[in-house]
């Protein structure tokens, strides 16, 4: 089941809509999203989207909202990912390293210590290398934007759907045996709407206009480049 999760201005978390498929089938959460266009949605300034990385998503919201969408991948699955192809010993050394990187405030100390890495890693292990390179630039969107001091717990990861997923298990998890698709739709959702009353509102939540207004920069500077092209 693939949850979509939204933030308002106010940093209410509000369980948006639900898809039974996987995270790599594209054409499916293209409906999903365009579901949630037709349902009132606002994009036409913008939108962040955080994702894990999986293709699927995120061929899906780039097709479904193409300039209008700032991505961010999750700098937790990023790391996890590179060190996934490390031996234990070169695993502890390198999380630091990309822990730091991550940690620095200004975009360009954050992706010279990455890209220090990666020479690093490709010295030891081409696969790490290519894992920690590949979509490297939407993992440091928040620091692109200038706002990662504000929304680096927040909006870095996606924790925000990690904790709706995990509150979400103390309501399905005794359910040994689905029945039909329907009983799986039904018990998500009302997972979904149980949880939301105790999800709080993110950090820093006061700042969230920061947010938009640099979400509205990029898309403009996305727009701006594309007519001058």
């Amino acid at each position: 089941m693939v949850i979509a999760l939204g933030i308002t201005l106010t940093g209410r978390k509000l369980p948006l809509g639900v898809i039974q498929t996987t995270t790599e089938n594209s054409k499916s959460i293209k409906g999903l999203l365009k579901d949630l266009i037709a349902r009132g949605l606002k994009h036409e300034d913008g939108l962040l989207f955080i994702t894990d990385g999986s293709t699927g998503l995120l061929k899906a919201i780039r097709e479904t909202f193409g300039e209008k969408a700032v991505i961010q991948r999750c700098q937790w699955h990023k790391r996890e990912n590179v060190l996934s192809y490390l031996n234990e010993r070169d695993q502890k050394q390198f999380r630091k390293k990309l822990q730091a990187a991550y940690r620095e405030e200004e975009y360009e100390d954050a992706k010279e210590k990455l890209m220090t890495i990666h020479k690093e890693l490709a010295a030891i292990n081409r696969s790490a290398a290519n894992s920690l390179k590949e979509g490297l630039e939407e993992t440091l969107t928040m620091h692109r934007l200038g706002i990662i001091k504000h929304f680096a717990t927040s909006f870095t990861t996606t924790n925000c759907i990690e904790n709706l997923n995990s509150q979400l298990t103390k309501y399905i998890r005794k359910v040994k045996r689905w029945m039909s698709s329907d009983q799986r739709y039904r018990w998500v959702v009302l997972g979904m709407m149980e949880a939301e009353h105790h999800m709080r509102k993110i950090q820093n939540f006061r700042k969230l206009d920061l947010l938009k207004n640099a979400i509205q920069n990029e898309v403009a500077s996305k727009s701006n480049k594309q007519c001058a092209a």
